[in-house]
């Protein structure tokens, strides 16, 4: 059974940025996909990004030009590089490998 924590989240200002990060232990890295997801107050679970073994990416339309997924796998980590964050980036923020095993989430606020 993988565990993954997340890292990295915090408090930032409109137009700022964040890196966050996700260690996986327990299994194979390398070979699954990874993604991301968040969650604000209220609102259902929302895709963000996903990467695939071989580096293959895709977003959700509303983070697209502005975030940025990647891994490292001899770190056993995904990242996610969050440029030009808006309000309504505000959310739990958690990695998922192959939508089987979740992490407890890092909260990210936006705020002036």
């Amino acid at each position: 059974q993988v565990q993954l924590v997340e890292s990295g989240g915090g408090l930032v200002q409109p137009g700022g940025s964040l890196r966050l990060s996700c260690t996986a232990s327990g299994s194979a890295f390398s070979g699954y996909t990874m993604g991301w997801y968040r969650q604000a107050p209220g609102k259902q679970r929302e895709f963000i990004a996903t990467i695939t073994s071989i580096g293959s990416t895709n977003y959700a339309v509303s983070v697209k030009g502005r975030f940025t997924i990647s891994r490292d796998n001899a770190k056993n980590t995904l990242y996610l590089q969050m440029n030009s964050l808006k309000i309504e980036d505000t959310a739990v923020y958690y990695c998922t490998q192959d939508w089987d095993s979740w992490g407890q989430g890092t909260q990210v606020t936006v705020s002036s």
